[in-house]
């Protein structure tokens, strides 16, 4: 038998105001739409709405009773030690959230979270990993932010983040890492938006240095307080890193090496000669090209050339490409292409920082110099589009305002004076009118508003043989020109008692 909401409220009584609070639990879900078979909150959990909190329960099995409308469910600050692959009974279409952090885990099955496969955040710090498997994160296309700091991985298998297309940021800080992630980069079907990869407080001794020239700077990688050991190309990315002003290592530029002058010796031999506007340097195709890094002659260690396509390296050509890098750090285009045009960044350690008036970049052209021009052109090409629309945009707006001004602020004509001269308002302004009966006939009515036009000065005209002297509008103020209904046309403005 079906039981209605007024017999379990009547059932489960106690002393007239107590509930039990499985029932209250019960209605609750009840109210919100959800079965009874779903909807019930484990004892030891808060529920609220379609927030479930199992925090601080000291729970060493996971409940297999979650609610399944969750959003956000947090399990942190319990006992657990491992998340098998039926951790739960039935999938969470809805979790957005899941909070694992401040517990014992050790071990994430395969596949473990593919029953929650629209996760956004998934929180696994302060645990006990110690290896990351290559299908522990399966399924998990929509997750943009892991948070795995505070475990003590050391090794990352690939394919770990092959399913991770969304990711955006990743916390790996205070782990056992010995090896920098490239997977995180180049593993089929892994992330392509990163924007925050923190991998601090590890066992890193050295880093990709070619591969994290290639990464965009909008981006960031925080490797501070690793022990880095400070060689030539280190020196170099972190040269570079400077001159960009990479937001990374200049927030935590003491926690870097290489920060003062007993770092290698990399060159033999450093002239200044750096400018700050790029060298340009043409050739035409299918021509040779040779193009010397600025500031650097004699190199005894690697130099890198950021091109346009890729990063080339000086100890590590390849004999059957078109573009190497020789030993003295001197970038070689071999049969130019006209695509090899663009913007050359030589990086070399140089042993000190790059001044106001230095730049480590050339420009390469390939062609005629028109043909450079008109790749400018092109560049710029967008903005100039913007500023004539602007132009023509304002012009209309100022147009249109002059025609209002024109149709609704046209000025009353002067009347004549007594005496019948028709000199009476002079020749330098003209007096908007405010009541309608002042207007002439045929001419158009005002809004109420009195403006002073002024307009260029007129010769003094003769009247039976006497010169008139225009209206002086100093005598006028501006209240009483202004003011509506203060003052008619016929009224003579240089009489003392009309004035405002």
């Amino acid at each position: 038998m079906r039981l209605t909401a007024s017999q379990l409220i009547g059932k489960t009584s106690v002393r007239g105001n107590c509930w039990n609070r499985a029932t209250a639990a019960l209605m609750l879900s009840l109210c919100l739409g959800f079965p009874p078979s779903v909807a019930m909150c484990p004892p030891y959990c808060l529920c609220a709405s379609d927030i479930i909190s199992c925090s601080g329960r000291n729970l060493s099995v996971l409940p297999s009773d979650l609610p399944s409308y969750a959003t956000r469910l947090d399990l942190s600050h319990n006992a657990l030690t491992a998340l098998p692959v039926d951790w739960t009974s039935g999938p969470f279409d809805r979790l957005g959230t899941l909070i694992l952090s401040r517990n014992s885990i050790s071990q994430i099955e395969g596949n473990a979270f593919t029953v929650a496969p629209y996760l956004i955040h998934l929180d696994i710090s302060s645990n006990q990993l110690t290896v990351l498997n290559s299908s522990i994160f399966s399924g998990l296309k929509e997750l943009k932010e892991l948070l795995l700091f505070g475990n003590q991985i050391s090794q990352i298998n690939p394919g770990v983040f092959s399913d991770l297309y969304s990711l955006q940021r990743l916390y790996l800080s205070g782990n056992r890492l010995h090896a920098f992630p490239l997977g995180l980069y180049w593993e089929p079907g892994g992330p392509r938006n990163l924007t925050f990869v923190d991998l601090s407080k590890n066992m890193l001794s050295k880093v990709p240095v070619q591969r994290l020239l290639s990464l965009p700077l909008q981006g960031g990688n925080y490797l501070q307080e690793n022990p880095l050991v400070c060689d030539c190309a280190l020196l170099a990315l972190l040269e570079y890193w400077m001159w960009r002003q990479y937001r990374p290592l200049i927030v935590f530029r003491g926690e870097y090496p290489c920060r003062d002058d007993s770092g290698p010796e990399c060159s033999q031999q450093v002239v200044s000669d750096m400018p700050v506007e790029a060298n340009t340097y043409q050739v035409d195709p299918g021509k040779w090209l040779s193009v010397p890094c600025p500031g650097l002659t004699s190199p005894t260690q690697d130099v890198f050339w950021v091109t346009p396509k890729t990063v080339l390296k000086s100890s590590t050509n390849d004999t059957s490409a078109r573009l190497i890098v020789s030993p003295n750090g001197t970038l070689e285009i071999q049969e130019a292409l006209m695509e090899d045009s663009g913007v050359y960044v030589c990086v070399a350690a140089r042993g000190r920082h790059f001044g106001p008036k230095e730049s480590p970049e050339v420009n390469v052209v390939v062609g005629n110099q028109s043909t450079a021009s008109t790749s400018g052109l092109t560049r710029r090409k967008g903005a100039e589009h913007f500023n004539t629309a602007f132009t023509t945009l304002a012009s209309c707006v100022v147009s249109i305002i002059l025609v209002l001004l024109y149709l609704y602020l046209t000025p009353c004509r002067c009347q004549e004076n007594r005496g019948g001269a028709s000199g009476g308002c002079g020749g330098r302004a003209f007096v908007l009118c405010a009541d309608p009966g002042e207007v002439e006939s045929g001419q158009r009515r005002s809004n109420g508003k009195r403006v002073a036009f002024l307009e260029p000065q007129l010769e003094d005209s003769d009247v039976d043989g006497l010169k008139t002297t225009a209206i002086h509008l100093g005598h006028v103020t501006t209240e009483g020109i202004l003011k509506n209904g203060s003052r008619t046309v016929g009224q003579t403005l240089t009489d003392p008692t009309q004035m405002a």
